[in-house]
């Protein structure tokens, strides 16, 4: 029970590797506030996490108002924040930066980045009071880049170099600040993708051999990446982008025949 008593303020929590995320960290214990735009999506969450002590609510990480309403109703509901973890993202488009139209590259850093400085900036002061930290989910491509993705490689990147800035910022302050970097995990979003490409097989036989630890994992390996840097087991680790990518980033792995729209998420 590494999170007993703790409150986290959840962005993505819905589905894929956040909602991997809700589950476990229930299970050790916090109590969550999970922050979703999708009214579908949250129906189906809040029927798998039942329990008084989770909010669901609706709200896009890009706008202002909505963060801020969000926080006041997790205070109001908790009475505090331990850990705002922003894990809110997109992927689309799958473009060359050329290729890429200026409002999709707008609603890209929009959501990813756009969203952690919105939920911090509300959620700050909370955080001074509680002592606590805050986790970004990363992704491996904002440290290796990634092919006709230009646009959403470029977030994780901000978001890496955002991570450790927030670190030096807010020591003094008792706050830690970590983000989680994998490389390819099963998805909602990515099972979805690999069942449009003509050879499925090909496809699922390609997201295993770019981990050198031989498969593509579901997003509970995530989750448990996060849980460690959330809970106070890692109370002196601060500016850390911690991959959880089965080694995907060693060597020289570039595959023959790799599917055209490749999805790390």
């Amino acid at each position: 029970m590494l999170l007993t008593n703790k409150v986290i303020f959840l962005t993505g929590g819905t589905e894929g590797i956040g909602f991997e995320c809700a589950r476990l960290y229930h299970a050790a214990g916090a109590k969550l506030s999970i922050i979703s735009d999708s009214e579908k999506s949250i129906k189906q969450a809040a029927a798998k996490l039942v329990s008084d002590d989770i909010i669901f609510i609706q709200a896009d990480v890009s706008v202002a108002n909505d963060i801020r309403n969000a926080i006041s109703q997790t205070i109001n509901k908790f009475g505090k924040i331990d850990v705002i973890h922003n894990n809110a993202g997109i992927s689309s488009p799958s473009k060359a930066a050329h290729n890429t139209e200026e409002a999709e590259w707008d609603r890209l850093f929009a959501v990813n980045v756009k969203g952690i400085y919105n939920t911090i900036r509300f959620g700050i002061n909370e955080l001074k009071r509680t002592k606590g930290n805050i986790l970004n989910t990363s992704s491996l491509v904002g440290d290796i880049g990634q092919e006709i993705h230009a646009a959403y490689s470029a977030t994780k990147g901000a978001i890496n170099a955002l991570t450790k800035s927030m670190a030096l910022d807010y020591a003094a302050h008792g706050i830690r600040v970590n983000a989680v970097a994998p490389a390819g995990v099963w998805t909602p979003m990515l099972r979805t993708w690999s069942k449009q490409q003509p050879d499925t097989t090909m496809v699922e036989n390609y997201l295993d051999e770019i981990h050198p630890l031989g498969y593509c994992p579901e997003g509970d390996v995530v989750a448990d990446a996060c849980l460690f840097l959330i809970s106070d087991q890692a109370r002196f680790i601060t500016g850390c982008i911690l991959p959880v990518t089965g080694g995907a980033e060693l060597g020289y792995r570039r595959l023959i025949n790799q599917p055209i729209q490749e999805n790390l998420i």
